[in-house]
């Protein structure tokens, strides 16, 4: 079976935000291709852990029994100061579930990519965009390269020559922080506002089923000194863990750490509590930008979604639910009408801006180790402090919500919006 020409919906990226955008675009009785330059089952850099938010998006696809099949998580375990705190996901005031859970991206992205091939989607893989063609300022067709790209349907090769162009109605944009198409695009990444710089490992544990994931927020260098930041520690029920490291940074104050080196300290000084054992497999880091900072998310007939849109939480890393609402919310603008521009911005800014400008905010000042040293220790010793920081920084504060905590959050974020000299997505 020949690769397709043309489609009505184009997304280009299957990690979680590109794979709901064509599962729910397809369900929605839209004509859908969905190419990644990578051929899957593939790996990616993350911390593989999915919080209430992502568990929710993840059942409305329907994968919830494939879910709790793997590790099911109570909450929170969070270290540093020298206290211990157990934060459960059950939230009073929260409508999100309660349980979490960690799957290995390289299952969970191929997973959710087969979901999109159910749904009704063709997929391709091993096929990298390279370039655009337009017409005024609507993209007509994206050109790919790769001779060896496949499709869901076929094990054959691709068109006899490296290049093929898929021409388009509407184009969908998810390939990750980097988004090389994204930047075809006019896509800014504004590193004045909060980033992170994280890496991942995996190693053996004897708490590989711990009903806890764990994060630590004195994450300290191999010279013993502060670093703006925090580990984390991810059960996945198979005999290992995720154990990873992750440092803020901005413009003004660039991380200066060497991400494996800091994750091999790290391991050292919790090996023992964890039943760490052997060497750090498969390490690899990222760059991340955060809270919605970049420009140029959308045109008259295109959208970036996930991580291209620097859908990721400042507070915590997290980008996998972020990704599969984007989704979700651009399958749902597609079906409905036919120009994006303005209003797929204007989407982003409703959902997310209030949220994220407040929280670069918080993280922008957790980027100087002396405040940490300063407000941690006092911070550790109240459970309703922590409870009140695992709400807003774990993204379980949802649009139903109608507690103090909430309320008390999307006022914070209303003026931080205010003060912003650029915006959340602008």
């Amino acid at each position: 079976m020949s690769l397709p020409s043309s489609t009505d919906v184009l997304v280009v990226g299957a990690g979680p935000a590109g794979s709901a955008a064509a599962a729910w675009a397809a369900r929605a009785g839209l004509d859908v291709v969905l190419v990644d330059a990578a051929v899957f089952p593939r790996d990616k850099t993350c911390g593989d852990g999915l919080t209430p938010r992502a568990i929710g998006e993840l059942q409305r696809l329907g994968l919830e029994d494939w879910l709790r099949a793997h590790t099911v998580s109570k909450g929170l375990r969070a270290h540093g100061f020298g206290q211990t705190l157990h934060l459960p996901w059950a939230v009073p005031g929260s409508s999100l579930p309660d349980w979490g859970s960690a799957v290995a991206r390289t299952e969970l992205d191929d997973h959710l990519r087969t979901t999109a091939i159910k749904s009704g989607a063709q997929a391709i893989d091993g096929a990298r965009a390279v370039g655009v063609r337009m017409e005024g300022e609507r993209v007509a067709a994206v050109e790919f390269r790769g001779s060896q790209a496949r499709t869901s349907t076929s094990e054959g090769r691709g068109p006899d020559s490296d290049t093929f162009e898929i021409a388009c109605r509407r184009l969908v944009v998810a390939d990750g922080v980097r988004s090389p198409l994204g930047k075809m695009l006019g896509r800014e990444w504004h590193r004045d506002t909060v980033y992170a710089v994280a890496g991942r490992s995996y190693v053996d544990s004897t708490m590989s089923d711990d009903p806890w994931i764990s994060s630590h927020l004195e994450l300290r260098d191999e010279h013993g000194d502060m670093v703006s930041g925090y580990g984390w520690v991810f059960p996945l029920g198979n005999g290992t863990v995720n154990l990873g490291a992750g440092t803020l940074a901005t413009s003004r104050r660039p991380a200066e750490v060497a991400i494996k080196p800091l994750m091999q300290t790290y391991a050292d000084t919790i090996g023992d509590d964890f039943g760490l054992s052997g060497e750090l497999r498969m390490p690899t880091s990222a760059l991340l930008p955060m809270g919605g900072a970049v420009s140029g998310v959308a045109g008259p007939n295109w959208a970036l979604v996930g991580d291209a849109a620097a859908c990721v939480n400042p507070l915590n890393g997290e980008g996998i639910d972020y990704g599969l609402e984007t989704g979700r919310l651009v399958a749902e603008m597609l079906a409905s009408q036919e120009h994006l521009g303005e209003a797929w911005r204007s989407t982003l800014v409703e959902h997310y801006g209030e949220a994220f400008s407040i929280a670069r905010r918080l993280a922008g000042i957790a980027t100087v180790p002396r405040v940490v040293s300063a407000l941690g220790p006092a911070g550790m010793r109240s459970d309703w402090l922590m409870t009140l920081a695992l709400r807003w920084m774990g993204n379980l504060v949802d649009e139903a919500d109608r507690d103090r905590a909430a309320r008390v959050w999307r006022w914070a974020g209303r003026r931080s919006m205010a003060r912003d000299a650029r915006p959340p997505f602008s």
